[in-house]
């Protein structure tokens, strides 16, 4: 009997899925996209109106076939791809090449992996959204000009293996901006002065320095420090008590963004693992006792929306745990953004009462913290707000002002629950009860040098906060632009911070010269909102590409005549050629670094770049390099291989080992998991200690 046909993009969701509707339905994957713009060639037909030239994917044959035979069979094809633009244009493409006319597909889509959305939602399928097409399909072929007509005056003006992006350029300048100002900053000092107080209780009360009477102000020199110190030798003298109730409400549930920067913070991952996990969540894993199920809802999102469902079940939740007191305000709910996908919900478990505790032993350890993050992070914002009592001092002192602070929580509200480790709110002394008038023992006055510092240098986690808050790019876009910037080396990740290379300054530079728009940060984001315009049936795509090639055009036409070659410098190692006797230098070519001749094209010798880590070959004493497997996984190995074949997965820490000598590993991500002895039988190791997301 034939039956209806679901087509979805993962293995893992039509498993997920079938295991939901049984065999009422056949349930099959497309594997992602099945149709894109050939690699081989630019694929658009610019005098045409900008016309696409699709082909199906190489090695996707088979599976095209499978879902054709399938769907002949069927008597009805259901489109269930991910509820987004990407998914919107994948469902396009599969009805395309199955023969299926627009009017007769039937999209369907759900926010989560449950049965009860699944079955829902195939009670309310629908038309393909021309809409979000045609917006997919815009960025698409924006991406696909840039990319393919900047990329090659890179290459020729540059570096071989280059690429510019709309949106990675952009991001790009903001990391190569920071950098220069790091470079040009001049530090400034500062002193600051600490009051240590006592009570006539005996309590002890620390003040800082906070300007003259009635003004506010810093000390600028030591001289200023000095004088103030001078005259804190007088009786301290409370001038003013302040007392407060001060509420914090619960921040709202994960969206993208968020939830990669909280992953970065507090599980030290980075944002291309953060989506991997979150994924793995979303398309569904094996809880005992329930099969396969999805545990989170879809994790492409700017919203902070939730169901009202959701919400009542997370509410009834909180009350049974936490007593009624526990439960936020009805009707308390963060309002999403201008130009957030409003039909998307916010990231929160699909149940609830499923709690972390119940599936760590069922999870994988990062598969585990992610969710335990999302989990606490969707039932506390729905919790009562922290309330704290706070009190402010201010004393006068000779003409000069000094001010203490301290806090006491009168109710933990959905700290109970979700607490930020970092925020210095968290957590603060008492003062001591003191009244107007009040003198204060002095028991010693600290005076202390400080430097004003630079803006920090973006980790991941920021400059996706940055790129949200300056409306770059969208969710889907984060990860992917940060893993571009790094694997065409404009960017070097150290210690969990990113620098812009020199590079990356080399190629902004020509940008900004020639192609001001591609690195500007307000014409990139008013790209996205003419993109979602043509989403909303606001704009024709093929205006908004009109407008955008036209000068594009010109510009490259302008670049490709004047742009000078720049002069990068070149990286000489210690070594000379065995051939000439001649330095070696580091050269970039299609499969990434290696080193060459400095006799070239006299003398052509190459050999593969060994990036050194500064650690000894335990075995053999050689030096142990950087290395990389068949699917680009990094290891260390032996320099002297093949002859020797030691190998780690872990990084060197810089540390050897106090046993034997040998150096220490870092298991985990930057020694989270502590360190181990990397000679084979030694076993010494130095634990990390265990924190609450383990």
């Amino acid at each position: 009997m034939p039956k209806p046909l679901i087509i979805v993009e993962s293995p893992a969701k039509a498993r997920t899925i079938t295991r939901f509707l049984g065999r009422r339905y056949q349930v099959l994957p497309s594997m992602g996209h099945v149709r894109d713009l050939p690699k081989s060639q630019f694929g658009v037909d610019v005098e045409q109106q900008f016309a696409p030239k699709y082909i199906t994917i190489r090695g996707k044959g088979p599976v095209v076939k499978q879902l054709r035979d399938a769907a002949k069979r069927a008597d009805r094809v259901y489109l269930a791809t991910d509820p987004d633009r990407e998914g919107e244009a994948i469902s396009w493409h599969l009805a395309s090449v199955l023969g299926i006319p627009d009017a007769s597909a039937r999209r369907i889509e759900f926010h989560e992996i449950t049965k009860e959305a699944v079955e829902r939602a195939l009670k309310h399928s629908r038309p393909i959204h021309r809409g979000l097409v045609d917006a997919q399909q815009a960025r698409r072929i924006l991406d696909r000009v840039v990319g393919y007509q900047l990329s090659p005056l890179l290459w020729r003006k540059v570096r071989p293996g280059l690429s510019a992006g709309r949106v990675q350029s952009t991001a790009l300048a903001l990391l190569v901006d920071r950098e220069r100002e790091i470079a040009l900053f001049t530090p400034e000092e500062y002193y600051t002065l600490t009051a240590a107080l006592r009570a006539a209780d005996g309590q002890a009360l620390s003040a800082s320095y906070a300007g003259p009477l009635g003004e506010k102000g810093r000390l600028a020199d030591s001289e200023a420090a000095a004088a103030a110190a001078a005259a804190g030798a007088d009786a301290f003298v409370v001038a003013e008590v302040r007392r407060r109730e001060r509420r914090r409400f619960a921040p709202p549930p994960f969206t993208t963004s968020t939830l990669q920067q909280e992953a970065s913070k507090r599980l030290s991952m980075t944002v291309k693992r953060t989506m991997q996990v979150a994924q793995q969540l979303y398309e569904g894993l094996e809880v005992p006792g329930e099969g396969t199920v999805g545990l989170v809802t879809y994790i492409r999102t700017d919203s902070v929306r939730v169901s009202e469902a959701a919400e009542q079940e997370a509410r009834a939740y909180v009350a049974a745990t936490f007593g009624e007191a526990a439960v936020g305000p009805v009707g308390r709910r963060p309002a999403d953004k201008a130009g957030v996908q409003g039909a998307h919900e916010a990231i929160r478990p699909t149940v609830v009462a499923r709690h972390p505790s119940q599936l760590k032993a069922a999870l994988a350890r990062d598969q585990y913290r992610l969710y335990r993050l999302v989990w606490e992070r969707f039932v506390g914002s729905l919790m009562a707000p922290a309330v704290f009592d706070t009190v402010s001092v201010t004393l006068s002192a000779g003409g000069h002002q000094f001010r203490a602070s301290g806090q006491r929580l009168q109710s933990p509200g959905y700290t109970a629950l979700y607490q930020d480790p970092d925020d210095p709110e968290a957590v603060g002394p008492p003062l001591p009860a003191v009244a107007v008038g009040e003198t204060l023992a002095l028991s010693g006055l600290e005076q202390e040098q400080h430097f004003t510092e630079p803006p920090p240098r973006y980790n991941e986690a920021s400059l996706v906060r940055a790129m949200e808050e300056l409306g770059i790019g969208r969710p889907s876009t984060y990860a992917p632009t940060v893993e571009t910037l790094l694997s065409r080396d404009y960017v070097r990740r150290e210690h969990r911070r990113l620098s812009a290379t020199e590079l990356g300054g080399v190629v902004v530079d020509l940008l900004r010269r020639y192609f001001p728009e591609i690195v500007d940060v307000e014409f990139t984001a008013d790209m996205e909102k003419q993109l979602d315009r043509i989403e909303e049936g606001g704009e024709d795509w093929h205006a908004l590409l009109q407008r955008f090639y036209a000068p594009f055009r010109d510009q490259l036409a302008l670049a490709e005549t004047a742009a000078d070659i720049p002069d990068l410098p070149r990286e000489v190692v210690d070594k000379l050629c065995p051939d000439c006797g001649l330095p070696l230098v580091i050269k970039h070519g299609r499969f990434g670094r290696f080193l060459a001749c400095t006799g070239y094209p006299g003398c052509q010798h190459t050999e593969p770049w060994l990036e050194p880590t500064g650690a000894l070959c335990p075995q053999c004493e050689r030096p142990v390099v950087v290395r990389r497997s068949k699917k680009g996984r990094v290891f260390y190995g032996c320099s002297g291989y093949p002859e020797c074949r030691f190998v780690s997965w872990y990084r060197p820490s810089g540390k050897n080992c106090p046993q034997c000598g040998a150096f220490l590993a870092e298991r985990g991500r930057s020694g989270q998991g502590g360190l181990y002895c990397a000679r084979e039988g030694c076993g010494y190791e130095e634990r990390r200690a265990s924190g609450g997301d383990d």
